[in-house]
């Protein structure tokens, strides 16, 4: 298979960050060599990772906390920019990585979902048509007029979700934000999943749940030390992580 048909394709890549916030780069850093030595203060977030994804593929991403799960989905959604290395990503993206991402505290719910779906590409025709679909999934139906910063994480939760699960892009990727939701919509979310898999979406997710991984997955990216300790089948990497690390996901 070409890179041309992968629906993503990593090669070497790597991310610095500053020990208290992301390090904000000069012109300088953009232009000079970057595999230089870290600076005083700076770690790798991740460092030569690569790997290719299919379409239609379902990937786990496995770690402890703090090993570059997260960024890793924001590096393939393009919200962070790699310092080395290169992400490339055939086809759209329908990212659930943040409760917050995308959508503006002083706008209603309203507005929210008209102005997150209309930046996804979605038509105010289309949008109008799958509204009352979205609200309900949502179970927002007495705040559509509700600033979305006076909503509850639960709430913004449930947005998030319905709104990108709508999006016709074909890849999804989920991080571990569902935990916020109660029980009886998160199986709702998974059910949702489901169907979207079977429609043949690639999804990339990261969650400390094994039993969620087993579920949705069939590969694993197991990211240890900031690197990419192993790319297998989701029952060996989960193997492999639980016997480096009995205390579990």
């Amino acid at each position: 298979m070409t890179a041309s048909d992968l629906a993503i394709e990593v090669q070497g890549l790597g991310v610095r960050f500053r020990r208290n916030r992301r390090g904000r780069r000069s012109i300088k850093d953009l232009f000079s060599d970057s595999t230089r030595r870290s600076k005083p203060g700076e770690f790798w977030a991740l460092r030569d990772v690569s790997f290719g994804v299919k379409p239609g593929e379902s990937i786990g991403v496995v770690g402890r906390n703090g090993q570059g799960k997260s960024t890793l989905l924001k590096l393939v959604a393009g919200v962070l920019l790699a310092d080395e290395g290169t992400v490339s990503v055939n086809g759209g993206v329908a990212p659930l990585i943040e409760i917050t991402g995308g959508f503006v505290g002083d706008l209603t719910v309203r507005e929210n979902v008209r102005l997150t779906s209309g930046l996804h590409g979605m038509s105010k025709a289309e949008v109008a048509r799958r509204f009352d679909g979205i609200i309900d999934f949502a179970e927002l139906d007495d705040f559509v007029d509700t600033p979305y910063k006076h909503l509850s994480n639960g709430m913004k939760v449930r947005l998030a979700f319905s709104v990108v699960s709508q999006l016709e892009e074909p890849i999804l990727l989920v991080d571990e934000v569902l935990a916020v939701g109660d029980k009886a919509f998160r199986e709702k979310c998974y059910k949702r999943i489901d169907e979207l898999l079977a429609d043949g979406r690639t999804l990339f997710f990261v969650s400390h749940s094994e039993r969620d991984l087993r579920r949705f997955c069939t590969r694993g990216l197991y990211l240890d030390k900031h690197h990419l300790a192993m790319d297998a089948p989701i029952d060996e990497v989960l193997d492999r992580y639980n016997a480096d690390y009995p205390t579990g996901v």
